[in-house]
C-alpha cells in the first residue's frame, strides 16, 4: 500500500473513517505489537502539548518503533534562523514518519509538500487537529454505537477551537445536528457555518448554557477558552468563565449522553462532574492511543487486514 500523509480531515471519506475506527478497535484489543519494528518516528512539537505528544510517542513505542524529536522548539536550529522546510528535509533523513504540531495554520500542509516521508498533523494553529478528530470519532462510535444522526453540542471556544472545526468536517458524512453554544466573541466562524450549509449539515446557535439547553444532547463536547490564541488579554478575561459545566446541570441529560473534552481543561468542567456516568473525557484521551496507532499504520502502508492477521502481538 502506498505511503501517504495525514494532514486534514476534510478529504477523508466516510468509508475511510469507518475503516480507521475498525483499525483503532483492533489496536484496543491488542495495543502491543511489533508492526513498526525497525521504523523511526520523529515528533516535532513547535507548540506545547501533553496528551497529543505522549500518546503519539506511546503509540510508536507500543508498535515497536523508536522515537526521536523535540517538545521545545527553543532547543532546535529554528532559533538560529533555520526554515521549516530545512528542518523537515533534515529530519526526513532520519525518520520514516514525522508527527508535527505547529502554531501556524497550514504548516502541516506545507511540510507534507516538501517532505519525502509521511507527515502527520498533530495540530496547526486554530486550523485543524485531525488525529484528535479520529479519537473523537472513535469515542463517539464506542459510546453511541453509531455515528449516524446524532445531536452534537459544541460548547465554548468555537472560534479558535481546531478540534471542533475538524469534527464538523468529519461528521458531514453522518447526518448530525450540531448545536453551537458560544458567546458572540467565540462564535463558530462564518466559514464553518457556510461549510455546514454547503454540505447539508443542520445546525443551531445558542448563547445560553443551561440544563434545558443541553437536555437533548447525545454528545456534549466541551472546549477550553484558549488563552494562547488571544491577542487581547482583556477579551480573554471577559469570556474565560462564561460556560462552566456543573454536575447539577446534568439532571435532564439523556441516558446515552457522553461528555467529551479534548483537554486540557481549565475550569469549564467542574471536578464534581468527573464521577458522573456521563463523563467520558478521561476515557476519550485513552482512546487517543488506539487512534494514533491506526494512523501510524495507515500512513506507513500497513492495511487493516495486515493488522487483523498480525502475528507480532506481544
Amino acid at each position: 500500500m502506498e505511503k501517504h500523509n495525514f494532514v486534514t480531515i476534510a478529504d477523508i471519506t466516510k468509508e475511510k473513517i469507518l475503516y480507521m475506527i475498525d483499525m483503532a478497535h483492533e489496536f484496543e484489543k491488542h495495543p502491543n505489537r511489533e508492526l513498526l519494528k525497525g521504523k523511526v518516528v520523529a515528533t516535532l512539537f513547535f507548540e506545547p502539548s501533553t496528551r497529543t505528544r505522549l500518546s503519539f510517542e506511546t503509540a510508536a513505542n507500543r508498535l515497536g518503533a523508536r522515537v526521536i524529536g523535540f517538545a521545545d522548539p527553543k532547543v532546535t536550529s529554528g532559533t538560529k534562523g533555520e526554515t521549516l522546510k530545512d528542518t523537515i528535509m533534515m529530519v526526513a533523513n532520519y525518520a520514516d514518519v514525522i508527527v508535527m504540531r505547529h502554531y501556524i495554520e497550514g504548516a502541516a500542509q506545507y511540510a507534507s509538500e516538501v517532505s519525502p516521508v509521511p507527515i502527520v498533523n498533530a495540530g496547526d494553529g486554530a486550523h485543524q487537529h485531525p488525529s484528535q478528530c479520529m479519537l473523537d470519532l472513535y469515542s463517539i462510535y464506542k459510546t453511541q454505537g453509531t455515528l449516524e444522526g446524532l445531536n452534537i453540542y459544541l460548547v465554548g471556544d468555537l472560534k479558535y477551537g481546531r478540534t471542533v472545526h475538524s469534527l464538523i468536517m468529519a461528521m458531514r458524512h453522518f447526518s448530525p445536528t450540531f448545536h453551537f453554544v458560544a458567546p458572540k466573541e467565540l462564535a463558530m466562524p462564518a466559514e464553518y457555518k457556510l461549510y455546514c450549509k454547503e454540505h447539508g449539515i443542520k445546525y443551531e446557535e445558542h448563547t445560553e448554557f443551561t440544563e434545558d439547553t443541553i437536555a437533548d444532547a447525545d454528545i456534549l463536547y466541551m472546549t477550553r477558552v484558549q488563552k494562547e490564541r488571544f491577542s487581547d488579554l482583556m477579551e480573554y478575561e471577559r469570556v474565560k468563565n462564561v460556560y462552566i459545566l456543573r454536575n447539577d446541570m446534568l439532571a435532564k441529560a439523556k441516558p446515552n449522553m457522553k461528555i467529551l473534552h479534548p483537554l486540557p481543561r481549565v475550569n469549564e468542567i467542574n471536578y464534581d462532574v468527573d464521577s458522573n456516568p456521563h463523563a467520558y473525557y478521561i476515557q476519550q484521551a485513552g482512546n487517543g492511543l488506539y487512534a494514533r496507532e491506526a494512523i501510524f499504520c495507515d500512513v506507513l502502508g500497513i492495511s487493516l487486514d495486515e493488522v487483523k492477521n498480525d502475528k507480532t502481538i506481544i
